[in-house]
């Protein structure tokens, strides 16, 4: 059995690492120059969304022997709409660093690598079904599973995000539920350091909106977040990406080659949660090849998340600003932790409640 594993992002690299712990060495092929060969960002894990696993960070080390460092947990979560404001606090997740970092999670994956990863590869994956038995598809983006008409896109995303130097706690998240500047989507504060931040905006493509530009959204949406912060925060690096697919990989193997990641349906639609699903997609892909449980009923989960997901999302994108001052009122203190601190799959009770209304 050859092994080829296309990219080496969260689930390419979880996949080479379990296949090198059941004794098959893999080929991992890279387009860029290193792991995490982008821009500098901050990701999250919520940990209510992974239910019903409590600690993400635990599961991999205890479960698969697979070691990653957050660079903070999260005991405070902020969320603000247009008029109101939420303070959760509890054990809710962790923070971590992804893209050009030494510690983001790409580059401590690649360091539990044996194998040789091949960094500038050109090869396609046309010419890796020739050369190799099996195929891992984890490119990061759901082109190759397109290709194939195996990916059913639901909607594209834009996302504009920087760098700020500031005061800030490492320990406390915040986010922004405010159609002014992130119409049907959201803006986030997530911290590298006391020193430095990552402010994101995230919104649905092609939404109705008040016809405000992206530069005109982010102008009021960085000023919202001095205004909060009570700083006068200076701009240290910038970042853009349009057109994210968002969608669902429609069989996650057809004959030899499975779809990892984001070629699968890692990220969450709700609110674009997708790590812990990502590295559970490469475990399980090369458990499979190892004859372990079959790939298509490992991510039967995944896939149920993300149905889950969709449908909490378009109510949510229903909300009109007077309704989610309401949600986030109604969030606010203890009702809003135990939410978040729950052990029931919030995601699963709550859509199968909007189907059963006839909401969704």
């Amino acid at each position: 059995m050859k092994v080829a594993i296309m990219g080496a992002g969260l689930s390419g690299l979880a996949c080479a690492i379990r296949l090198e712990q059941m004794g098959v060495s893999p080929t991992v092929f890279e387009k860029r120059s290193c792991p995490g060969d982008r821009f500098a960002n901050m990701e999250a894990l919520i940990s209510v969304f992974s239910r019903p696993i409590r600690d993400e960070i635990a599961f991999l080390a205890d479960r698969y022997q697979i070691y990653l460092q957050p660079s903070s947990n999260i005991s405070e979560f902020v969320i603000r709409s247009a008029n109101e404001k939420a303070v959760l606090t509890g054990n809710l997740g962790f923070c971590n660093h992804r893209g050009r970092q030494e510690d983001a999670w790409e580059n401590q994956l690649a360091r539990q690598v044996k194998s040789k990863i091949h960094f500038h590869a050109e090869q396609s994956y046309e010419h890796l079904l020739k050369e190799f038995t099996h195929v891992v598809v984890a490119t990061g983006d759901p082109s190759y599973t397109a290709a194939v008409h195996n990916f059913r896109t639901d909607f594209t995303a834009t996302l504009k995000g920087a760098t700020v130097e500031g005061e800030f706690s490492r320990y406390r998240v915040i986010s922004w539920l405010d159609d002014r500047f992130a119409p049907k989507g959201y803006g986030y504060l997530l911290p590298f350091t006391e020193k430095l931040a990552n402010i994101v905006i995230a919104f649905r493509e092609g939404v109705n909106d008040d016809g405000l530009e992206l530069k005109e959204k982010w102008a009021l949406f960085f000023d919202r977040v001095c205004t909060d912060l009570g700083q006068d925060l200076q701009v240290t690096d910038q970042f853009e990406v349009n057109g994210y697919k968002v969608g669902q990989c429609r069989r996650a193997r057809v004959g030899n080659t499975f779809f990892t990641g984001n070629c699968l349906d890692s990220v969450m639609p709700l609110f674009g949660f997708g790590q812990f699903p990502a590295i559970l997609s490469g475990i399980y892909a090369a458990e499979d090849l190892c004859g372990g449980t079959p790939y298509i009923e490992a991510t039967r989960a995944i896939h149920a998340s993300y149905d889950n997901s969709m449908v909490i999302r378009k109510l949510y994108e229903r909300l009109d600003t007077g309704q989610k001052d309401r949600l986030v009122k109604m969030l606010n203190g203890k009702m809003g932790e135990k939410l978040l601190t729950t052990r029931f799959d919030v995601l699963k009770i709550a859509s199968r409640l909007l189907r059963w209304t006839g909401i969704q």
